[in-house]
């Protein structure tokens, strides 16, 4: 006997239930028939709705996205300082290792940046 998948259905089939569901009109056992899903479905689709429902209005999601931009726009500017610091560094690194001149000028190390007296 082969192991069946579970069914995936889709978000706009789900929330058409879910919406039957919390509406009252029909049973869940009526919707079960119609729709041709599992009871346990259907609750857990209309529980995740009443779940999520209050926050849709809520200012304090519009809020934490707002908040969520914010940080994710300082990251980003940060990313852009690191990886031109890292590219300095980088060039730095290959003009000694080539035995180009030093970023001091090509000063020596006993030299100093003083002008002789």
């Amino acid at each position: 006997m082969a192991i069946m998948k579970g069914q995936q259905y889709e978000a706009a089939f789900k929330t058409k239930v879910a919406l039957e569901a919390v509406g009252g009109e029909k049973t869940v056992a009526q919707i079960v028939s119609e729709c041709v899903c599992h009871s346990n479905h259907v609750r857990k689709w209309k529980d995740r709705l009443l779940c999520l429902l209050p926050e849709l209005f809520s200012y304090r999601r519009k809020k934490r996205e707002e908040e969520r931009d914010e940080l994710e726009a300082e990251l980003f500017r940060q990313i852009g300082q690191l990886r031109i610091v890292n590219e300095l560094q980088k060039n730095n690194f290959s003009s000694y290792s080539r035995g180009g001149e030093a970023a001091d000028g090509g000063r020596s190390r006993g030299e100093s940046s003083k002008c002789a007296e």
